[in-house]
């Protein structure tokens, strides 16, 4: 049901952002209103981070469980202070390392932020994106704001302002459409409240480009299981499901290709819309008896940085071609492919071929 009555979109320069649209959705955010917007990472769905009753209509527009905490974004360090209860050492060695950028620290919070960000834990995640549009919204506002992603809950993350307006047209109040988001998977979620920094959700900055800068990092049980109470955006529930089942083959890259076709011939027998989503490598060595009806490459196993850009997108395409079963392989969990496989095995619900 349509929440709102009309959702404005905004086409902007995501380089040279235009002021007077940015100027027009700052003032919506500052009256207590939604606005969906691009990061580096996926689209968010923004809101006053300190109006308590401006958080709550994001959570509305989502569907998305309250208990489920929201990441607050800033533009300079003064919000930050205002944010937080401390910055330890640690914080600002990273802040200086990789902000802007994918790189969410969660951190002990101020009595200013209000526990509906939170979900009603004592700490919060706090980042300063590197996308222009974004920081351009932020400083125009004159306000921290709390973004998930902008799309309905358990749903693939938005990297286009296509993908947010097809599921949350009528449902917010504006879009900014800066183009598609370049890393495409979301920040990383580095928790610095516990005896040794953890990763609460892999994302654009590695773990390796972290354990260079602090030594040990550990990663919670949940970035490769279900998760308890969450901690982090994306810790629990269905997250980046597409509307077909998806089902990830695992192993070597020939013996993944011959499996996926005997998987389309099988699936296809059965009346099923079948979709392929396959790297560069794994499509030079498939031979299918039978098309998928939907077949992309997703980039090189080589490049990992492309997979992860086109990853959500490539799901997105899936469902505008009303595929029923999507077939994709796995990737070596290092460097981004932590963070794709994260994503992958939430998308499946953890539905794994051996090939």
């Amino acid at each position: 049901m349509p929440l709102t009555r009309c959702t404005k979109y905004l086409r902007i320069n995501p380089q040279v952002p235009e002021i007077h649209k940015i100027r027009l959705a700052a003032r919506i955010l500052a009256r207590g209103g939604v606005v969906a917007f691009p990061t580096e990472t996926v689209y968010g769905l923004g809101a006053n981070a300190l109006d308590a009753r401006a958080v709550r209509r994001i959570f509305r527009a989502k569907g998305r469980p309250q208990d489920n905490p929201l990441i607050v974004h800033v533009a300079n360090m003064e919000m930050v202070d205002d944010l937080v209860a401390e910055i330890p050492p640690i914080a600002g060695l990273l802040m200086e390392r990789f902000w802007p950028g994918p790189l969410t620290l969660v951190l002990p919070k101020s009595d200013l932020v209000p526990p509906e960000v939170t979900a009603g834990l004592d700490t919060v995640g706090i980042r300063m994106p590197a996308h222009p549009v974004a920081l351009a919204l932020i400083k125009a506002a004159r306000l921290p704001i709390a973004a998930p992603s902008a799309n309905l809950s358990g749903r693939p993350s938005p990297t286009t302002g296509h993908h947010v307006l097809r599921d949350l047209h009528g449902r917010i109040d504006a879009v900014v459409d800066g183009g598609p988001a370049s890393v495409g998977v979301e920040s990383t979620v580095l928790d610095l409240t516990t005896p040794v920094p953890t990763i609460l959700r892999p994302g654009g900055v590695t773990l390796e480009e972290l354990q260079k800068i602090l030594g040990r990092v550990e990663l919670d049980p949940a970035v490769v299981s279900e998760a308890g109470h969450p901690r982090a955006p994306g810790m629990k529930y269905t997250h980046y499901a597409p509307q077909g089942n998806l089902f990830l083959v695992a192993g070597d890259t020939p013996k993944v290709a011959a499996r996926i076709n005997r998987l389309v011939k099988s699936f296809k027998a059965a009346g099923l819309r079948v979709g392929a989503l396959l790297t560069v490598e794994t499509a030079a060595c498939y031979r299918p008896e039978i098309q998928p009806d939907y077949l992309e490459i997703i980039g090189s196993r080589n490049d990992l940085g492309t997979v992860a850009a086109r990853l959500f997108a490539a799901l997105h395409n899936c469902d505008r071609h009303r595929v029923q079963i999507i077939l994709t392989e796995t990737f070596p969990e290092k460097g981004l492919g932590l963070a794709i496989m994260n994503r992958l095995r939430k998308a499946s619900a953890h539905r794994i071929i051996q090939a």
